[in-house]
Formats: C-alpha cells, sequence, structure tokens
C-alpha cells in the first residue's frame, strides 16, 4: 500500500486529492498549519468517516514556513509520493505580503528538495504551478515551452519554483514533476476568487438578498476548469516513468461577463439587469487573456477535458443553491 502525503490538504486541491487517493486505497497523510486546524471542512466527510480517517487517513502538524516540522513528517511518514498543494495562492494577496508569498511558495519547497536530495529513499514530489507564469506573454496559445514573463509577485514565485523543480530534478536526480495549471474552480473555492463570488452573489440576488453583482473587468478572458479533475491528473503524471511538467486546462477561454450571464441564467435571472462595474475594482497590472495548449498532455497522457464550462458553472451553482435551503 503506497504512503502519501499531501501539503495543503485543507484546501481546494489538496482536499480533492485526499479524497480520490481514499477512494484508490493509498494510506494519505494530510499536513495541516495551525491556522487552518479551525477550517477543515474540505475534509469534513473524510475526518467524519471512521473506516477512513486513522485508517487510511492521516492528519499530521506542520507548516511550510517551519522546515524542521516538515522533514520530521517525511521521516516518520516516509511517503512514497508528496503532492504540495500548499502555498500562498492568490494574485491579490502577493501584493500585500510579497516576501511571505514568496517564502511560502518557493523557499519553503526549495527547503524540501534539499531535505529529499538526503534521503535513502526516493521520493517522488508533485509541483503544480500557474498559468500566472506566462502574464505578460504575447503569446495567444501558451504551452511548456513558452516564456515565463510573470507580472506578479504570485507569479514570480510560481515561475521560480517551477525553474528550481527542474533545475533539482535535472542536477540532482529527484524525482519532482507538475502541472501548470490553468484556473481551476469548485465549490471549495473562497470568496476572494471571481468565480466564486460570482456565484454567491447571483445566488444571493436570487434570493432577494442582494441587489447587484459589482466586478471589476469582465471583458478579460479565462481559461477555467474543474478542480476536481485537475487532481486527478496529477496523480497521472507522477506515475509517469519520468519526471515532467504539462500543462493543465480546457484550451477554451470565456469571458468575466460571460461565466455572469450564464450563472444568472442558470436561474433563470437576465444578468444586465444586475451586472456592475466598478472601476474600484480593476487591476492595475491587467494579466492578458491566457490559453492552453494541451498539444503535450493530449499526446503523452492522453488527457481530455471532462468538464466544460457550463457544467463546471451548474455544479458549483447547485452546490450554493442548496446552502439556502438548509
Amino acid at each position: 500500500m503506497k504512503k502519501v502525503l499531501i501539503l495543503g490538504v485543507t484546501g481546494q486541491d489538496g482536499s480533492y486529492m485526499a479524497e480520490f487517493l481514499t477512494k484508490k486505497k493509498y494510506k494519505v497523510h494530510g499536513v495541516v498549519r495551525k491556522s487552518a486546524t479551525g477550517n477543515t471542512k474540505n475534509i469534513e466527510k473524510i475526518l467524519n468517516d471512521p473506516k477512513i480517517f486513522n485508517k487510511f487517513f492521516f492528519l499530521e502538524k506542520g507548516d511550510l514556513l517551519d522546515s524542521i516540522s516538515i522533514n520530521n513528517i517525511i521521516d516518520k511518514v516516509q511517503p512514497d509520493e508528496i503532492y504540495n498543494f500548499a502555498d500562498q495562492d492568490h494574485v491579490g494577496w502577493s501584493r500585500d505580503i510579497p516576501l511571505y508569498s514568496y517564502n511560502t511558495t518557493t523557499l519553503s519547497v526549495i527547503q524540501i528538495f534539499e531535505f529529499l536530495k538526503t534521503k535513502k529513499k526516493k521520493i517522488k514530489f508533485f509541483q503544480p504551478v500557474s498559468s500566472n507564469m506566462f502574464g505578460l506573454s504575447g503569446e495567444s496559445s501558451l504551452s511548456e515551452n513558452s516564456t515565463l514573463s510573470p507580472a506578479s509577485v504570485y507569479a514570480l514565485a510560481k515561475a521560480s519554483t517551477y525553474l528550481a523543480s527542474k533545475m533539482y530534478s535535472k542536477i540532482y536526480n529527484l524525482f519532482i514533476c507538475g502541472a501548470i495549471y490553468f484556473n481551476h474552480e469548485s465549490p471549495r473555492r473562497s470568496e476572494e476568487y471571481v468565480t466564486k463570488k460570482i456565484i454567491k452573489r447571483v445566488c444571493d440576488i436570487y434570493f432577494g438578498k442582494e441587489s447587484f453583482l459589482y466586478l471589476g473587468d469582465i471583458s478579460v478572458k479565462i481559461d477555467w476548469g474543474y478542480a476536481k479533475d485537475y487532481v486527478e491528473i496529477a496523480w497521472k503524471i507522477m506515475q509517469q516513468n519520468k519526471p515532467d511538467f504539462f500543462v493543465i486546462g480546457t484550451g477554451i477561454n470565456i469571458s468575466v461577463e460571460q461565466f455572469a450571464k450564464e450563472s444568472f441564467k442558470y436561474v433563470g435571472l437576465d444578468y444586465k439587469k444586475y451586472l456592475r462595474v466598478d472601476k474600484k475594482l480593476l487591476r492595475k497590472n491587467k494579466t492578458k487573456n491566457l490559453k492552453a495548449n494541451l498539444t503535450k498532455s493530449k499526446k503523452i497522457l492522453k488527457y481530455k477535458v471532462k468538464t466544460n464550462i457550463i457544467e463546471l458553472i451548474k455544479i458549483m451553482m447547485e452546490n450554493e443553491l442548496k446552502k439556502y435551503n438548509e
């Protein structure tokens, strides 16, 4: 039975990964930092299942910024695979806390790579990075060979981690693989993200609790996918014979305005009556429209898009609407 360590297990991607791997009968150890101990809603289903919790799924206390705690957990668990879904994953926050963002997303990961160099056991490591690394690129379709051009500290940190992953894999013969993820959403997103903000506000308007939805630049186009699908492909990337990075997205862009329109349409409302543009919400550094080039993923991983944007909106809307009937 394989043993797996998931960093960031309480987040969107980490929690879906935990569910996926426990169903595959892995022994899964999830790392929880102190500030997240009261925020375990994404893994409540696992924690409340006596057939899984403390049998196939275990909680470990640690923090990426406390490298000793992570090294101690690795030595204790002796995992076959490590999935790192822990970082400071919000562009806006990275502008306000740049050093924290960079330390969490990059320097802490380099420290783990240094630990892995010393281990007798060869441990596979999965590191997700972001399409935001190409934020200033003029390319219409972005592949693994596109030019890195970050437009934020968040993107800079992801680009640095990406380069560090490739360097440690090549120079020190570590198995470090990963995905260049384009935007991926789910009901587990927080309201800090525009998709969840739209979904929640549409439901509030539908039930008469709000009057309008206020957004910034509604013309920006984004490649949106379903997070649950993306963690499954992470596992597939980890099972390859050689470590490598793959672009994971849908290859289709839709605008924020279109996302809002489809969300309102789901409950039979005309979005034009409720959508308002607030100039205060406009970003100073606008990221160009980013679209995934899936050529390599389709060829090597046989990757297929499972959930399109309309299906994703349906999943998120249905989940949110349930809350109003509880």
